[in-house]
């Protein structure tokens, strides 16, 4: 809610797109703890408070809080809530349920947060030890303490090797139970092919238009979980890094059930998920159930067990094409073009079929910055590899009867990011990509993300180094106008050229 409702600069943002008749004035600042705090006045102890969500999940443990600038407990503890239940929870939500029901044990359920007295009994059902986090008090006093918290939190966000987490939180505990374990591809069918109604409910229908609707009432969610783990995201500990893929006939049917929807026009606004083009992609190990060691699979090398090809992609794109009633079809999640460029296989057949058929006249690709000091701490490929894909992409381009254009997105103020590595970018900008882009965002430090680690720290957790942090409002608006402050005029590249 905090970042829906203030801009990375701390303006609060007039317009809401999620909220019928588009003005922000619905969701009130940091909405669970407002939420919880109302019902339980009303309800007293009558009923189980369980929060989820991603505003909960980001907050499952001590966080630092830009907001506030402060290190700030679970919100479990400040929400006066019973449960929490992080990630998408699609399984766990329904254990948690039939357990309450049955007035069952819940404490074994995995990816559940729950406050306890004391510390508990190891528990036979979790398959690695107990962790045990710093406490509250002391990360608060101590940064170090905070950054060894902070990356065991991450470590055990695998489900694969993910521990049991105990910390203290003021005298009682926080349990944090180990992640849920990925879906299958057929339960993450089912979950996708329930009768969705596709539409706002009744009773906001009459406030006005809910504009988000244009981009997502007609999308196909096509896999969840990301490989990329850049470093200001919190995929990676909401949805995880394992990508699961659903099946290709699943999707179909699902595509083929919209266009008996009264409000479908033939268009379907979105195939993807986190990153369009990982669908279709896995890891050999994890394929074999194997744990993993290694932290990156994409960076800062390409992992070599990382089998990438866009095939699976191009054959259910062009089966969504073929479908009676269906007039276009777009992707308009982002595109990591390190991954087309790995694909030796079908890179170029993928990125003909996307300009082709898939996108309205513009690609969107997030190289983010193109300095390599900078990229490297926001954990994104190297700038020779953006070279070698604007290479390939002209060549494609130029086979094209109607031409197509790259919109970039980057962005400014991220944990060592300098005034001076804003104006090197503006220089590529002008002498590579020869537009000036409108597309550049200020570092937001959300919260359970390594970015905002290193932002609170001063300190790149990977190297030990110290970081320049800009935390001042004027030199972040200082990084973001170095991008664009001279007379321009409008270029259809989705940027600004000289």
């Amino acid at each position: 809610s905090m970042v829906a409702n203030f801009t990375a600069s701390g303006k609060r943002r007039r317009g809401d797109d999620m909220t019928p008749g588009g003005r922000n004035d619905r969701r009130p600042d940091r909405a669970v703890l407002v939420y919880s705090h109302l019902i339980r006045r009303c309800f007293k102890q009558t009923r189980p408070i369980v929060l989820g969500g991603i505003e909960a999940g980001l907050r499952r443990i001590s966080h630092f809080d830009a907001w506030s600038d402060r290190v700030r407990r679970s919100i479990l503890f400040d929400a006066k809530a019973d449960y929490l239940l992080y990630g998408m929870a699609d399984r766990s939500v329904v254990e948690l349920a039939q357990a309450l029901a049955r007035r069952a044990d819940v404490h074994g359920i995995r990816g559940l947060c729950y406050i306890s007295q004391q510390v508990p009994m190891p528990d036979d059902r979790f398959t690695e030890p107990d962790v045990r986090l710093p406490d509250h008090q002391q990360v608060c006093m101590d940064k170090a303490a905070f950054s060894r918290m902070f990356q065991d939190f991450y470590h055990h966000a695998d489900p694969l090797r993910g521990s049991r987490l105990i910390q203290r939180q003021d005298t009682r505990y926080l349990i944090h139970n180990p992640p849920p374990l990925p879906p299958s591809a057929r339960e993450l069918d089912g979950i996708y092919e329930l009768p969705y109604a596709r539409d706002v409910h009744p009773i906001h229908q009459r406030a006005g238009r809910v504009k988000a609707l244009d981009t997502i009432q007609f999308s196909l969610t096509t896999h969840r979980g990301c490989f990329g783990e850049c470093r200001f995201c919190a995929i990676a500990v909401h949805q995880g890094r394992q990508v699961v893929s659903r099946s290709r006939s699943s999707i179909v049917r699902e595509a083929r059930a919209m266009v008996s929807h009264p409000n479908f026009k033939g268009i379907i606004s979105d195939v993807g998920g986190p990153t369009a083009n990982m669908y279709g992609l896995n890891c050999r190990r994890a394929a074999a159930g194997k744990r993993c060691g290694a932290r990156g699979c994409l960076f800062p090398h390409p992992c070599k067990q990382m089998a990438v090809d866009h095939t699976p992609q191009v054959a259910l794109l062009t089966q969504l094409r073929q479908i009676p009633g269906i007039r276009r079809v777009f992707v308009g999640s982002g595109v990591r073009y390190d991954l087309i460029m790995l694909d030796r296989t079908a890179g170029v057949q993928y990125l003909e079929t996307l300009l082709r058929h898939h996108v309205s006249g513009q690609l969107k690709i997030a190289p983010e910055h193109v300095h390599d000091p900078v990229l490297r701490l926001m954990g994104k490929p190297d700038p020779s590899i953006l070279k070698a894909f604007l290479a390939r992409f002209e060549k494609v381009n130029a086979r094209l009867a109607k031409p197509c254009y790259l919109t970039y997105y980057f962005m400014a103020a991220h944990p060592g990011c300098t005034l001076a590595d804003m104006r090197r970018l503006r220089t590529y900008a002008e002498s590579c990509l020869h537009l000036m882009p409108e597309q550049v965002q200020i570092f937001t430090p959300s919260p359970a993300t390594y970015s905002t680690l290193m932002y609170y720290t001063g300190i790149d957790p990977f190297s030990g180094q110290a970081l320049f942090v800009e935390k001042r409002l004027a030199g972040k608006t200082a990084q973001k106008a170095a991008l664009g402050n001279t007379p321009r005029r409008k270029e259809r590249a989705g940027g600004w050229k000289r």
